[in-house]
């Protein structure tokens, strides 16, 4: 499968399939922010998501992948300490907002950024159509915010500004780990080396032990069996989304990628008027409409 990656990458094949694997990956991230937001403190559903796939890679990093390069254990260093930076924000961020208000603020800001990284670090260059796109999309996705944000009665407007401060924070991180981590992927001869290792580590470090550190100050704890089989689901989910752009990144375009990967705001919308019972409406649904919109002409106007 590796050296499959490594003939087709840069191909109109390799391209075919980055498009489909960050699609995949738009959808799942979805499910993912809505199990942390979801039932459970946000912390702690992420210390037991961590912990799930830390366990989950465990074998695959340390016996199934060849082992790492000398150079890549600074990489990681780089990679875990970007990481807890962008997972702390989005807890805080889903602590104090509703779901449907800081998710698209995260998504929002991501591409743009990204897409400009990415042209220092890879070389990568939009046309003009394709920058269209990037901007109609971010706009679409910051406006979703705001119109979520002013139709809330769900929280405080004051923790609901705090919330938006977070999650600009947690956006900046997301255009800041999806370009380190597709710059650490094209280091190492096997890109699932780098993805064992980075679930091993990222699982195992950090969360897990804030979780514990909450649960055990905890007045009521929740039942730890549904807890324990969100955090398994989650940390499958969490497998294949990340997997999923990441060797979406190393076949073609990282801007790109990152993109498409962001049309996972209309999924989460949908998730939190299904099962999170929040509203969508005609207002929402036109912007949503954009989002996609804005994907389709970044993926065809090159």
């Amino acid at each position: 499968m590796s050296n499959y990656i490594t003939e087709i990458a840069g191909t109109p094949t390799g391209s075919q399939l980055a498009m489909f694997l960050a699609l995949s990956a738009a959808i799942l991230h979805a499910v993912f922010g809505a199990l942390q937001k979801g039932r459970y403190d946000p912390w702690l559903s992420r210390g037991v998501i961590d912990l799930s796939y830390g366990i989950i890679a465990a074998p695959f990093a340390l016996f199934f992948t060849p082992w790492p390069e000398p150079h890549m254990w600074l990489i990681f260093f780089g990679m875990v300490l970007i990481h807890i930076v962008y997972k702390l924000s989005q807890a805080m961020a889903y602590s104090l907002g509703a779901y449907t208000v800081v998710y698209p603020v995260v998504r929002g800001i991501g591409p743009l950024i990204t897409v400009v990284i990415a042209g220092f670090v890879f070389g990568e260059n939009f046309t003009l159509k394709q920058w269209i796109g990037v901007l109609i999309l971010s706009l679409a996705i910051l406006s979703l915010a705001v119109v979520n944000l002013y139709g809330s009665e769900k929280f405080k407007r004051k923790e609901l500004y705090f919330a938006l401060s977070w999650a600009a924070l947690a956006g900046i991180m997301v255009a800041a780990y999806t370009t380190y981590d597709a710059y650490g992927i094209r280091l190492t001869a096997d890109p699932f080396t780098f993805l064992a290792w980075f679930f091993f580590l990222d699982g195992i470090l950090v969360f897990p032990w804030i979780a514990l550190a909450r649960w055990q100050k905890m007045e009521t704890t929740p039942k730890i069996i549904p807890l324990i089989f969100r955090g398994i689901t989650g940390g499958f989910i969490a497998i294949f989304s990340f997997g999923s752009i990441m060797i979406a990144t190393r076949l073609d375009s990282v801007g790109e990628a990152a993109v498409i990967r962001e049309t996972s705001t209309v999924f989460a919308a949908i998730i939190g008027w299904i099962f999170l019972k929040e509203t969508v409406g005609p207002t929402r649904a036109v912007l949503m409409g954009l989002i996609a919109l804005g994907a389709v002409i970044v993926e065809f106007g090159g």
